[in-house]
C-alpha cells in the first residue's frame, strides 16, 4: 500500500467568492445546474449580488436527506436536462449529494458551501443515510470537486451554531489521524498518511485552539474577521484535507454510532464528532492534560462535553450500548485505534466522558 493525499482541484474562499461562479462554469461546462437546499435557493441565491438572470442555470432544491431515493432523483434529473457540470450549495448533506450524483454521472462538480458546518466540501467521500437519517455507508467518488468555492460573507450570515458545528468536526482531525500514523491504519483515500495530510491534520487543531472563541464572537456577530476567515478555513480545508489524507478513527465512528439513536438526530454532525473526541480521549487512556484542553476548548465555543447536550440526557445503559455497538462495527475506522476494541470498552468510555462532562461543570 501506497501514502497517498488527495485534495480538490481548486479552493477559492473571501467574500464576494460567490461571485467566481459563472466563470467556474464555463470553465468546466457547457450547461450547469444547481442543486441547492431550502435555505440556499430563498435566502442565498438572492442576495449573493449576483444578477443570475443573466445565466441560464437551472435550480434543483434538495429534499432534505442524502439517501439513494434522493440520489436516484437528482441523476435522473440530470441526465434528462444534459448537465454537464453540477454545483452543490448548502449544507453538509446537500454537498454530499451533490458529490455523489456528478459522479454517477462522470461530470465535475462545484462545491459551495453556505455553512462552515462540516469538513465535507473538499472531500471526495460522501455519507449515505437511510430516508430515516441513521448512517448507512460512506460513498468514495473517483475525484474530490473540482471546485470549493467559500464565500465567507455567506458562511458569517449564518446561525453561530453551524460554525461551531463545523470546529467540532475539526477538532476530530488531529486525533485521528494521529491515531492512524501510530497504527499504520489506511486513510480513507485508500493509503497510508502523507506527511502534507499530517501537517495539515496539527495545523487544524492548533488553529482551533488559537482562534476558535475569538471566531465565534464575530460568528455571534456575523461579521467576518481574520480569526473567522482562518476558522473557516480551518473547519473546511484543513480538516477535509487532514481526515481525508492522514484517517479516521474512533470520534467518527462514535458519532456514527450515535446516529442510532433518534434523539441523536436533531444535533449537527459536528456536534457529535465532538463529543466522540472526547468519548475517544478516554477510550484511549490519553493523558490528563490533553483531555482537560479538549474538554476547555469545548467549553469555551459551546460544543458538547456531556450527554445530555446532544439529547441523551435520560438514556440508559442499555440504550447507550445500542450506539456502542453500532461504532464498533466491522469495517468502522474505531479499529485504527492503538487499543483492543470493544462495545463493552466503547460503552464505557461514553459514561466516562459524560461524568467528566458533568463533574467540570460542578467546578
Amino acid at each position: 500500500m501506497f501514502r497517498k493525499a488527495v485534495f480538490p482541484g481548486k479552493y477559492i474562499q473571501g467574500v464576494g467568492a460567490i461571485g467566481e461562479l459563472p466563470a467556474l462554469l464555463d470553465l468546466l461546462g457547457k450547461k450547469g445546474m444547481i442543486v441547492a437546499s431550502p435555505s440556499a435557493q430563498e435566502k442565498v441565491l438572492p442576495q449573493c449580488g449576483v444578477d443570475w438572470s443573466l445565466y441560464a442555470l437551472p435550480v434543483e432544491r434538495f429534499h432534505g436527506e442524502c439517501c439513494e431515493e434522493e440520489l436516484a432523483r437528482l441523476s435522473a434529473i440530470v441526465k434528462q436536462k444534459s448537465v454537464d457540470v453540477l454545483v452543490g450549495m448548502g449544507g453538509g448533506k446537500t454537498i454530499d449529494t451533490a458529490k455523489i450524483v456528478a459522479d454517477r454521472a462522470g461530470i465535475p462538480v462545484i462545491i459551495i458551501p453556505t455553512i462552515a458546518s462540516s469538513d465535507a466540501p473538499c472531500s471526495g467521500c460522501a455519507v449515505v443515510y437511510s430516508k430515516e437519517g441513521i448512517f448507512d455507508a460512506v460513498f468514495y467518488q473517483k475525484m474530490n470537486p473540482a471546485v470549493v468555492l467559500v464565500d465567507t460573507a455567506i458562511i458569517a450570515a449564518a446561525p453561530v451554531r453551524f460554525l461551531v458545528a463545523g470546529m467540532g468536526d475539526a477538532l476530530s482531525t488531529w486525533f485521528e489521524a494521529n491515531s492512524c500514523e501510530r497504527t499504520h491504519s489506511p486513510n480513507e483515500c485508500g493509503g497510508y498518511g502523507t506527511m502534507a495530510g499530517m501537517g495539515i491534520a496539527k495545523l487544524c487543531y492548533e488553529t482551533l485552539l488559537a482562534y476558535g472563541a475569538a471566531a465565534k464572537i464575530a460568528g455571534e456577530s456575523h461579521i467576518v474577521t481574520p480569526a473567522l476567515e482562518r476558522i473557516v478555513e480551518a473547519n473546511i480545508l484543513l480538516s477535509g484535507i487532514g481526515f481525508e489524507s492522514a484517517g479516521l478513527a474512533s470520534a467518527h465512528s462514535i458519532h456514527n454510532g450515535f446516529t442510532a439513536l433518534a434523539e441523536t438526530h436533531s444535533f449537527w454532525h459536528g456536534e457529535k464528532v465532538a463529543f466522540g473526541v472526547l468519548v475517544g480521549l478516554q477510550l484511549t487512556d490519553s493523558l490528563p492534560d490533553e483531555s482537560a484542553t479538549v474538554f476547555s476548548f469545548c467549553e469555551d465555543v459551546g460544543l458538547p462535553t456531556t450527554l445530555a447536550d446532544i439529547g441523551l440526557g435520560n438514556a440508559n445503559r442499555q440504550k447507550l450500548r445500542l450506539a456502542a455497538e453500532k461504532a464498533c462495527a466491522p469495517g468502522q475506522s474505531i479499529h485504527h485505534e492503538a487499543v483492543t476494541i470493544t462495545p463493552e470498552k466503547v460503552l464505557d468510555a461514553i459514561i466516562a466522558a459524560d461524568a467528566l462532562g458533568q463533574a467540570r461543570r460542578r467546578l
